[in-house]
């Protein structure tokens, strides 16, 4: 999400680095002006081409404020998986004492209020980016006072997201993952059930009767407050005589993870390969 993130901002340069200058205040300029040349002084990619649009559009704040937007908008989104992560009920990660406070009521909770601060700076980006909507929709083709007011929403949504970012990143850097948590709730909620159900099809039973089978194994697991790993190798033959020992391997959680092994998947074999190209597109845009 970020890379994309970082896409757009550099896409949307191409269209803001174009010299207006020499519009005039709709129609140009009587003067002997040369436009390119100046242009080329000042390390402007291009001119604008049509000087009432020259003058008379803010498309290029518009769109730098919706990059910044999504971008925000993921951040946000990341934000909320920290929250929740954070929390007792989950407890997969502890944030670093200097990214988080404590609660002004209860002296036992820590807050984690970079992640608060990020997700609700969002909404404010999302204004500045409606205003300037709102301000550009009924403006006729030329200059008109109302776009001095693009300046302030602009300015403050740049500066809130040069300010979330670094913060962002070193909360992360700081925060402590706590893998045991993360590995015991991998194993509730019969996140290997489709394992399960492909262990059967390896067998040569239809995917319709192996998804069938399943479906009363987990009934029976729910019923009994267990897990389908925790099933001795007869209970699993009560449910279907084609299952044998190998069961337990191909249905715990390495297994369920390490077969994933596409581009783009889970594995570790995946996931390294992944790590090793952000770590070059890193290196090649630090």
């Amino acid at each position: 999400m970020i890379k994309r993130d970082r896409a757009r901002l550099v896409d949307t340069y191409k269209r803001t680095n174009i010299m207006p200058l020499g519009s005039g205040a709709l129609a140009a300029t009587t003067y002997p002006l040369d436009r390119t040349f100046v242009a080329n002084e000042l390390d402007f990619e291009d001119i604008t081409y049509n000087s009432l649009d020259g003058v008379s559009d803010r498309d290029f704040c518009i769109e730098l404020l919706s990059a910044l937007s999504i971008l925000m908008m993921h951040l946000s989104r990341l934000s909320e998986e920290i929250i929740i992560w954070s929390s007792l009920e989950f407890n997969f990660i502890e944030l670093d004492d200097a990214y988080s406070t404590g609660s002004s009521i209860m002296p036992q909770k820590k807050n984690p209020d970079v992640a608060e601060l990020v997700r609700g700076k969002t909404g404010r980006v999302y204004g500045s980016l409606v205003s300037l909507l709102t301000m550009m929709k009924s403006l006729p083709l030329a200059y008109n006072k109302d776009m001095q007011e693009d300046k302030e929403p602009l300015f403050y949504a740049i500066d809130t997201v040069k300010m979330c970012l670094p913060v962002f990143t070193a909360m992360i850097d700081t925060m402590k993952v706590k893998k045991e948590n993360m590995y015991k709730a991998a194993k509730e909620g019969f996140t290997n059930a489709t394992d399960a159900a492909d262990y059967l099809v390896t067998k040569g039973i239809p995917f319709r009767d192996a998804h069938e089978i399943i479906g009363r194994m987990v009934s029976y697991c729910i019923k009994n407050s267990i897990a389908l790993d925790d099933l001795a190798l007869e209970q699993f033959k009560n449910f279907s005589q084609s299952i044998e020992d190998d069961i337990y391997e191909a249905i715990s959680l390495e297994s369920c993870v390490n077969r994933r092994n596409v581009t783009g998947g889970p594995s570790k074999t995946a996931l390294k390969e992944v790590i090793e190209l952000n770590k070059h597109y890193l290196e090649k845009n630090s």
